[in-house]
């Protein structure tokens, strides 16, 4: 027999139900000699258009069984005790790098680790032998379109199967359908977009939530640059079909099932790139134990069949749950989070329409808002409005059928009266008898008049109460606060002398601000958001909350010599109170006697940053967090937002683009953009310093911070207020109006303009 006859033949795959690399190759070797294709054709044809041959290909070379697995685990482990012992007998000094070091002091969370805790991801299929087929042969431009046709015919199979059929359950190994299909690099093409993708990934969406999470935990393994493949793919799919229709209020993109589909598919992408991320999980604040009261007008709700509290609690996502985690836990994704938001997709998006099929939770309306990842804050800030605008009318009905029981008329308002000059102790003493009294009023739309002055409340009173609050509660002579001048931040005094009630008020507002949407002048180190959304503290967060102890931990953390002789450190820490005294914390029993050691640094460096994020400001901080959840409990803020976020919506931008707010600015009164002095106006604005740019936003919009989506969404107007004369302009900060009056030079308008923002607090704005 000589070599020739061992050659295949086309008559060897003419039914060939599975593909293997090795067969692939035989079948393009032969195709090649002949230079005809179509045998390889109709086998990709016949195995990628069926599940079931789909299922059977490109499996493992060996499927070890669970009692395999169990004797190799062991031998590794008996493996890893051996070269832990010869380690410990050879090595003399530890070496850390300043990444690991960080990292390592705050326990495992990235890489392999992620694995071990989340448990392997075992499948069938041979993923790098895929990726190294479809190599091979999507050049070729003819067996690339057996690829497309293939995947048109194998869809609506798929989705069938699972549908109806609940085939996952049967054999788990489905899921390499998914996966094999998937690592095809050309599913981002045109043709792929418009007659396969779409049905692909409705059949995707049906899968049930263990194999998403299956899935999920797969693609975190893969790394940064095969995550970014996949995200582009459907980010590809839903631009397409957005630009390619016509959305609008009649014909909503929430209706359409490709975006929709490839929104849910996308979903999986974005756990994945947090499961392969740097995590946090082990870190997690405790819930309060004291719960926030129900109101006390629960009974009259009961009988006239209302109901204020959202007795399901918070929502949270499926597989998220299913997961295990949140994305908070999440430190460094595997690329930005940036990179889900599309763009496209809001400015089509019908928020009011959206809201509404997030808030009644059926299957046949889906909403954005349940994948808040593929939105911008802009977007996801006015879901938000919209929530807090319907809880505010909810409150006023209440108050209103209230007051027909009882035969007594109530405010429908969270009304607030206070004296200029006391307005910590009149906002105090009426927050505090509302928090106890009846928390439910904090989520009535807030209207603050101040004693002796005139003025209706329609937003700009309100932004006026917030700045003075904030100014006198991070004012550094009461001591609530303590402040770093490197960083400009504030941060929780362990030693402050205020009551919890003070620490309460200020997360009340904080609350308050995000309920009513008014951005706040606080300066907070990131930490203090990551806690709000129930995470603890930990040795990373020292990098921008006290950055000199973080440095100094470091070098502790990377230092090469003999600690203990040479430092002379111990498990004891010294504090200073407000009056400079000495104050010693053993940071475990006995941490006097222990002295701080090579080995033993890491946990010392952990102890430390506990101690110092967490328990010496636990007392402070659970008030001020009780305070900030008394407005919040039941919004859908911990859902939509991030931790970066919620100090978006908080404190607003701070780049401000004078540019695009000059581009959004309407005119009235007889202005308009090519008005001499509406020229005149923007040249002298742009010429202002920043710290004049500030004063002016100030003056005209009760803020100098940038709303969440920056200048261009102030809309704000400037209106005519009379010919030339001595007047300064003045403002209604409620609604963003300027009243400019015609003045006669541009000299004469810089003048008024700066008098008129240096010296307006209290006057000038209405």
């Amino acid at each position: 027999m000589n070599h020739k006859d061992l050659q295949p033949t086309r008559e060897d795959f003419r039914d060939l139900n599975y593909l293997t690399e090795e067969k692939v190759y035989e079948i393009l070797s032969l195709c090649s000699e002949t230079e005809d294709y179509s045998p390889l054709i109709r086998v990709i044809g016949r195995v990628f258009s069926s599940a079931e041959s789909l299922v059977q290909s490109f499996n493992k070379a060996k499927q070890h069984t669970k009692e395999e697995l169990k004797s190799l685990q062991a031998k590794d482990e008996d493996k890893d005790e051996d070269e832990k012992e010869t380690a410990s007998g050879s090595s003399t000094a530890m070496e850390v790098e300043p990444e690991a070091s960080a990292s390592s002091a705050d326990g495992p969370s990235h890489g392999e680790n992620n694995v071990q805790m989340l448990g392997p991801v075992e499948v069938s299929v041979d993923i790098d032998a895929v990726r190294r087929v479809y190599d091979r042969l999507l050049s070729n431009e003819k067996i690339e379109a057996a690829f497309l046709n293939a995947l048109v015919y194998l869809s609506p199979n798929v989705e069938c199967d699972l549908t109806y059929h609940n085939v996952y359950a049967a054999d788990p190994n489905y899921l390499n359908v998914f996966i094999i299909v998937m690592e095809n690099s050309n599913l981002h093409s045109p043709e792929y977009l418009e007659i396969a993708l779409p049905q692909f990934c409705k059949a995707m969406s049906k899968l049930p939530l263990p194999a998403l999470a299956k899935l999920a935990r797969l693609w975190s393994q893969y790394g940064a640059d095969q995550i970014r493949r996949l995200v582009e793919t459907f980010q590809q799919l839903i631009t397409y079909t957005v630009i390619s229709n016509e959305f609008s209020s009649e014909n909503l993109v929430n209706e359409d099932d490709g975006v929709v589909a490839a929104t849910k598919c996308l979903k999986i992408v974005y756990y994945a790139n947090v499961l392969g991320g740097d995590l946090d999980m082990d870190h997690n604040e405790e819930e309060d134990d004291e719960p926030i009261p129900e109101s006390s007008e629960l009974t009259l709700q009961e009988l006239l069949g209302e109901e204020r509290r959202n007795k399901k609690g918070p929502r949270v996502d499926p597989l998220e749950t299913e997961l295990g985690i949140r994305a908070s836990d999440c430190r460094k994704p595997l690329i930005p989070f940036e990179e889900f938001v599309n763009e496209p997709l809001n400015d089509v998006l019908e928020m009011d329409k959206d809201y509404t099929f997030f808030k009644v939770e059926t299957e046949s309306k889906f909403s954005f808002m349940t994948c808040p990842f593929i939105l911008n804050p802009v977007t996801k800030n006015l879901g938000l409005y919209y929530d807090n605008r319907i809880r505010m009318y909810s409150e006023r009905r209440i108050t209103a059928l209230y007051s027909l029981v009882q035969g007594q008329q109530l405010n429908p308002y969270l009304r607030l009266k206070v004296r200029r000059d006391h307005v910590i102790d009149d906002a105090l003493v009426r927050l505090e008898m509302i928090a106890m009294e009846n928390p439910a009023d904090l989520k009535k739309q807030l209207y603050v008049e101040f004693e002796g002055e005139q003025g209706v409340d329609e937003g700009g009173v309100s932004k006026e109460f917030f700045q003075l609050v904030v100014e006198e509660i991070f004012n550094r002579d009461i001591g609530m606060f303590t402040y770093d001048e490197s960083t400009k931040l504030f941060w929780f005094n362990s030693s402050s002398f205020e009551n919890e009630g003070q620490f309460t008020l200020i997360g009340i507002v904080l609350g308050l601000a995000i309920y009513n949407n008014c951005i706040l002048d606080v300066h907070f180190p990131m930490v203090v958001y990551r806690k709000l959304m129930g995470k603890k503290g930990t040795f990373r967060d020292l990098a921008d909350s006290l950055p000199v102890l973080y440095q100094s931990l470091k070098d502790l953390l990377e230092y090469e010599g003999n600690v203990e002789e040479d430092m002379m450190i111990t498990f004891q820490i010294s504090q200073t109170d407000l009056f400079g005294n000495p104050l010693m914390y053993d940071l475990k029993e006995g941490g006097d006697k222990i002295p701080v050691t090579n080995e033993n640094r890491k946990e010392f460096v952990a102890l430390y940053a506990e101690y110092m994020l967490n328990k010496s400001v636990e007392k402070q901080f659970k008030a001020f967090r009780r305070g900030f959840h008394m407005v919040t409990n039941e919004s859908p803020l911990k859902y939509l937002f991030r931790p970066e976020e919620i100090e978006l919506l908080i404190c607003g931008s701070r780049n401000l683009d004078f540019q695009a707010l000059e581009d959004s600015t309407e005119y009235d009164g007889g202005y308009n953009k090519d008005s001499h002095i509406i020229r005149d106006f923007w040249e002298t604005v742009h010429s202002f310093g920043q710290e004049q740019k500030r004063l002016f936003l100030q003056f005209t919009t009760g803020t100098d911070r940038a709303p969440v989506g920056g200048l261009g969404k102030l809309k704000m107007i400037i209106a005519k207020n009379g010919p030339d004369s001595d007047r300064l302009p003045t403002s209604h900060t409620c609604f963003n109006v300027l009243l400019l009056p015609e003045y006669s030079t541009k000299e004469k308008l810089k003048e008024r303009l700066l008098k008129a923002i240096t010296y307006a607090k209290g006057f000038g704005m209405l």
